[in-house]
C-alpha cells in the first residue's frame, strides 16, 4: 500500500507541471470572425454528440500515450494536437485519410509551447498560426525535450538513410532534413468555457482542448460516468473533449486522454457535466484549421508593438 501511496504521489508531483496556467508566447486569443455561441442560430446542440459516431463517421483521431518511451508531461501538446487533427478531419470529409499531427515538434521547438516539464495549450495554437505543425511522419513522438530545442529543419521534418547502424552507433549521422512536406495551420484560436458555450463550439466546429486537474481517483478511472466531489480545483492536465451524453438522467462529457487505449473506456472517459467534475468546463480553447498560413511579417510587427 506504502508503494502504491509513493508512486501515486510521485506521478501527483510531475503532473502538476503538465499545464501551465498562463501562456508565454500567445497574446491570449486571435479571434477574427464571431464564435458559434456568438452567432443566432436557430440549430440547437442536440441531447447527446459524439465526433467519433456522426452518422456511422468516426471522426476522432487516434489515441496516444504521451508516457511512453518515457514519462514527459507534455499533455498541453497531446490534447491540443489531437483535437486540431480531429477538426482537420472534419474539414476534410469523411471519406479522407486520418492524420496525426505531431507533438513532438512543438516540444522540439522552444519556444514552441513547452517542453517535458509543461505548457500550455494556447501557446501550441499560436505556434500552429505562426509557423504550423506536420504530421507523425515528419517527427516521431519520443516523449523527450530537444537537446538543443532550437527548432532546426531537422527537428521538424527529417528521414534516415540506410544502412541501418551497427552496434553502438545511433544512425543519426544518415538522417537529414526534409523541406517539402505537408504543414496543418489555424487561422485563429480562443478560449470557451462553460457548459452551453462549449457545446456550441464542439458541435459546430469540432472537438476542444480542456483542462482538468488529475487526482488519485481520476488516475484510477476505469469506466463509467466519472464525478469527484470537492471544493476548489487546481488544473494540472489537459485532455481533448469530443462530446457529450446523458445516462440515467446525468448529463456527461466525453474526453479523450493522452494516457493509452488501455486507459479508461479505450483511452477516453466519461464526466458529468455542470458540476463534480475536476474543473473540466473552466479553461478550454479552440482552434480553427487551415492549410494556408495567414499569419504575416506585418502581423508580426503589429505583435512586437
Amino acid at each position: 500500500m506504502q508503494s502504491l501511496k509513493k508512486e501515486f504521489l510521485e506521478v501527483k508531483n510531475t503532473l502538476s507541471k503538465c499545464r501551465w496556467e498562463k501562456p508565454r508566447l500567445s497574446p491570449g486569443e486571435r479571434i477574427s470572425s464571431k464564435t458559434p455561441w456568438e452567432i443566432e442560430s436557430t440549430d440547437a446542440p442536440a441531447i447527446s454528440w459524439d465526433w467519433r459516431d456522426v452518422n456511422g463517421t468516426n471522426y476522432a483521431s487516434i489515441s496516444k500515450n504521451q508516457h511512453i518511451p518515457t514519462y514527459c508531461g507534455s499533455c498541453w501538446a497531446h490534447g491540443t494536437t489531437s483535437a486540431l487533427a480531429d477538426r482537420f478531419q472534419i474539414l476534410n470529409g469523411p471519406k479522407a485519410t486520418p492524420i496525426s499531427i505531431s507533438p513532438q515538434v512543438v516540444i522540439n521547438c522552444q519556444p514552441g509551447g513547452g517542453s517535458c516539464f509543461g505548457g500550455n495549450p494556447l501557446d501550441v495554437y499560436e505556434f500552429a498560426y505562426k509557423h504550423g505543425i506536420p504530421d507523425d511522419s515528419c517527427q516521431q513522438y519520443i516523449a523527450h525535450n530537444s537537446q538543443k530545442p532550437i527548432c532546426s529543419p531537422l527537428q521538424i521534418c527529417q528521414d534516415c538513410s540506410s544502412p541501418a547502424p551497427k552496434e553502438g552507433e545511433d544512425g543519426k549521422i544518415r538522417c537529414h532534413p526534409v523541406t517539402k512536406f505537408k504543414i496543418y495551420y489555424v487561422k485563429q484560436y480562443g478560449r470557451v468555457s462553460g457548459a452551453n458555450r462549449m457545446k456550441a463550439e464542439i458541435f459546430k466546429r469540432g472537438p476542444i482542448d480542456c483542462g482538468i486537474e488529475v487526482t488519485e481517483k481520476f488516475h484510477a478511472y476505469k469506466r463509467g460516468v466519472y464525478e469527484e466531489h470537492k471544493g476548489w480545483w487546481n488544473i494540472n492536465h489537459s485532455i481533448a473533449v469530443v462530446g457529450w451524453g446523458i445516462e440515467n438522467g446525468v448529463e456527461y462529457w466525453i474526453g479523450r486522454n493522452s494516457w493509452g487505449t488501455y486507459w479508461g473506456e479505450r483511452g477516453y472517459f466519461r464526466i458529468r457535466m455542470h458540476k463534480w467534475n475536476n474543473a473540466i468546463e473552466e479553461d478550454c480553447s479552440w482552434a480553427v484549421p487551415s492549410y494556408t498560413k495567414v499569419f504575416t511579417e506585418e502581423d508580426s510587427l503589429k505583435f512586437l508593438e
